[in-house]
């Protein structure tokens, strides 16, 4: 059967693959678009299969939010190349606001969630493998909710973060989640201090002070004084405002009469081991085996 121009037209937009793709999946399906629509998503999972063990570790945090509810998305690609293209951008803006509708956190439940072209996002995921070449992933997804005060804040696309107060306004929010996302505080609080984070610190600094041969007292003091900037230091309340270093942001918080309820942060790619290329090494390698 001859397969025209406008067939290959209609299954590249309803499926996203390439020219090519859709028309050897045609004449494949004989014209079929149903089938042929079958035989790019088979295909597309194939790749995804083949590309699943390649480390995704660069790609975007999105934000979605609609009235005092927020959804913050990682979704992961392999290079920086792809997390900017524009397909992907597409990907990453509707998981978002599947991600709100749906109001899950489970990611693998979520894969079964539909965007709004009708799509699963599993489908969608593999498609867009499919068309980049790389593997693609929603890594995590975090819902926040508030009764009284919700701002976030995105640097670029790489890290995001959503806060939520008990009093307040919306401009002190903002300003606050725009702090963590350039403190990154590990805590809110110093109360949030696991004890023996807290405790292993004190016995480093107890040893480093010692080396100083000061008397047992000096040493107590000083080591009191370097724990006590070691928690302002790793905790958001503690940490001077990154506007006004004049005030902490917890007493920023108490001058407006207001106490952070919920903190996130994400950032691109954290936790996940990145490969280390070694280009050098590559092509010493290269030279040798061929010598």
């Amino acid at each position: 059967m001859s397969i025209s121009a406008s067939m290959v037209k209609e299954l590249r937009e309803r499926t996203g693959a390439g020219m090519m793709e859709c028309k050897k999946a045609l004449v494949e399906a004989d014209g079929d678009l149903d089938a042929a629509a079958e035989i790019l998503r088979k295909t597309g999972q194939a790749k995804a299969d083949k590309k699943a063990s390649r480390v995704a570790a660069d790609g975007r945090i999105v934000i979605a939010q609609e009235g005092n509810t927020a959804v913050m998305v990682e979704v992961n690609s392999e290079t920086d190349f792809v997390a900017k293209d524009e397909n992907f951008v597409a990907f990453t803006d509707a998981v978002a606001a599947a991600a709100l509708a749906s109001g899950t956190t489970d990611v693998a439940a979520f894969s079964n969630e539909a965007l709004a072209d009708g799509r699963t996002v599993e489908q969608a995921r593999t498609d867009l493998i499919a068309k980049v070449g790389e593997n693609i992933g929603v890594r995590r997804i975090q819902v926040v909710n508030s009764g009284s005060v919700l701002a976030s804040y995105s640097h670029g696309a790489r890290i995001g973060t959503v806060v939520a107060l008990d009093g307040g306004d919306e401009d002190l929010a903002r300003d606050v989640a725009m702090h963590v996302a350039a403190m990154n505080p590990q805590y809110v609080a110093e109360s949030d201090v696991p004890a023996d984070t807290l405790e292993n610190e004190r016995r480093i600094l107890t040893e480093q002070a010692q080396d100083s041969g000061k008397p047992a007292d000096i040493i107590e003091k000083m080591v009191a004084g370097r724990v006590n900037k070691f928690l302002k230091e790793i905790t958001l309340l503690g940490q001077p405002f990154v506007k006004d270093d004049s005030l902490t942001v917890g007493k920023l918080l108490s001058n407006a009469g207001a106490s952070i309820t919920a903190c996130v942060r994400f950032e691109v790619g954290e936790g996940i081991e990145k490969k280390q290329e070694n280009f050098v090494e590559e092509v010493m390698a290269q030279v040798k085996g061929a010598s």
